[in-house]
């Protein structure tokens, strides 16, 4: 429904600008949110773009736009734009946003920018970049609400309504010590509901979630979807508050993540097709159809091997495809499974073999059945049970391995800290294939008896 309205959006918008249909167009514009105009952006011309941007008054819309264009798209646009009123709208955004935009510039102009922008802007902009863009700290936004213990709930609420209006999404209140180190949270309806004299140490939650700066954006997701919070205090080392990563970064983080988990599965890189050039697509995929490539180099010499079998039951290679597909789509099916598990911590590296256990034994009860069928196929087409044996073993074998492979190679890969994803299909399907080929020709020969 959402990709409908966003389709309609987009055509109606083009049909006004070939229109030329200016006072229409500018209130489609101060209708429509600036997340979904960043949808808008990718079909229209550099020109046209400028048009729309110009007609947005809100300076805090065109900060949202900037957050959601695609990078390419939005180094084109900005590379002419004032650098005056670049800095106005960036002031306009939250601290973390800027600092990703920042980040995405060449130095000197992200220098002169820094330059520009208020002191105190620029310097909390200037310690995000310190840290590691897919880190805690590179992600946090340093506006939240602390104050001390001994604090009442009646001056916690004044200091609400008072000290921390510009907080960007205040869903809790930290308490930390008077070293600002963390020592409680709590929340807002704690606050309103208790005594308006009881200070805050008698009804704050010290268990507190927390993750330190340096750790990987995907493990703070992690925590905060396993628990449930809407955001989630970042500490340095020695436990002292210096930000939150609320719940907008976090689906943003799992959404990023899961696509480049799905793009390096097929070994097309880690960004969308869309923000690549014909040459950078075509150098990312180049090596794991390379990979391949080898792979079905291999097979073919494992055919070649078993040529005097094949010129002697030439209906052998009609049941080849088949059986290497069935196995290639088990392993790619277990390898997913296994690759999704570890990224949302439904698996851990530990169970490594209780995993490969499962999917093998999956594997063999799906080649079972498959095996037996394919096989009836074989013995009723040609009439051969030494055929319909072989082609039901060839099966069984290839799926089985296949679930072996799919769920052992992204497990061992986890255990030693690279990344599971880059081990999926072409890895898997290729090694499938080879041992698929393998097996079926060297049982054929066996039970055909040639």
């Amino acid at each position: 429904m959402l990709s409908e309205r966003n389709k309609i959006l987009v055509e109606s918008i083009k049909r006004l600008l070939r229109r030329d249909a200016t006072t229409h167009l500018r209130k489609i514009v101060d209708k429509t949110h600036a997340a979904d105009m960043s949808v808008v952006f990718r079909s229209l011309s550099l020109l046209n773009q400028r048009k729309l941007f110009d007609m947005i008054k809100d300076a805090q819309q065109k900060g949202v736009l900037f957050s959601e264009l695609d990078e390419d798209i939005f180094s084109n646009f900005i590379e002419d734009m004032d650098l005056d009123e670049f800095v106005e709208i960036l002031e306009q955004m939250p601290t973390d946003d800027v600092a990703d935009i920042i980040g995405r510039l060449p130095k000197e102009k992200s220098d002169t920018i820094l330059e520009k922008m208020k002191k105190e802007g620029s310097e909390e902009v200037e310690d995000l970049l310190r840290y590691g863009d897919d880190t805690a700290g590179g992600i946090m936004v340093p506006d939240f609400i602390a104050l001390k213990e001994d604090t009442t709930a009646k001056e916690a609420i004044e200091s609400l309504q008072k000290e921390h209006l510009d907080v960007e999404m205040p869903f809790y209140l930290y308490v930390v010590d008077d070293h600002g180190r963390l020592v409680g949270v709590s929340s807002l309806r704690q606050l309103v509901v208790v005594h308006p004299d009881t200070p805050l140490k008698q009804f704050m939650t010290t268990d507190v979630f927390s993750v330190e700066t340096e750790m990987d954006q995907e493990e703070v997701a992690k925590i905060v979807a396993r628990y449930d919070i809407l955001a989630v205090p970042v500490v340095d080392d020695t436990n002292k508050l210096v930000g939150i990563v609320t719940v907008d970064d976090i689906i943003d983080i799992i959404r990023d993540e899961a696509t480049q988990d799905i793009l390096k599965m097929a070994g097309a890189g880690e960004e969308f097709i869309e923000t690549q050039s014909v040459f950078k697509s075509t150098r990312t995929r180049l090596p794991w159809l390379f990979a391949s490539c080898v792979g079905g180099i291999i097979a073919f010499f494992i055919i070649c091997h078993f040529q005097d079998s094949l010129s002697k039951v030439a209906y052998l290679a009609a049941f080849i495809p088949v059986i290497m597909n069935m196995g290639g789509n088990v392993g790619t099916q277990s390898s997913s499974i296994v690759v999704r598990g570890l990224a949302t911590g439904q698996l851990n590296v530990r169970d490594i073999w209780s995993v490969v256990f499962k999917q093998l034994s999956v594997g063999f009860i799906l080649g079972v059945i498959y095996g037996f069928l394919i096989g009836m196929v074989a013995q009723f087409r040609y009439d051969t049970v030494a055929l319909a044996l072989s082609v039901g073993f060839a099966v069984i074998c290839s799926m089985s391995l296949a679930a072996l492979i799919g769920s052992m190679v992204p497990m061992a890969f986890a255990r030693i800290n690279i990344d599971p994803a880059v081990a999926s299909s072409p890895f898997v399907t290729t090694s499938v294939d080879i041992i698929s080929v393998f097996f079926y020709f060297q049982i054929a020969t066996t039970l055909l008896g040639i």
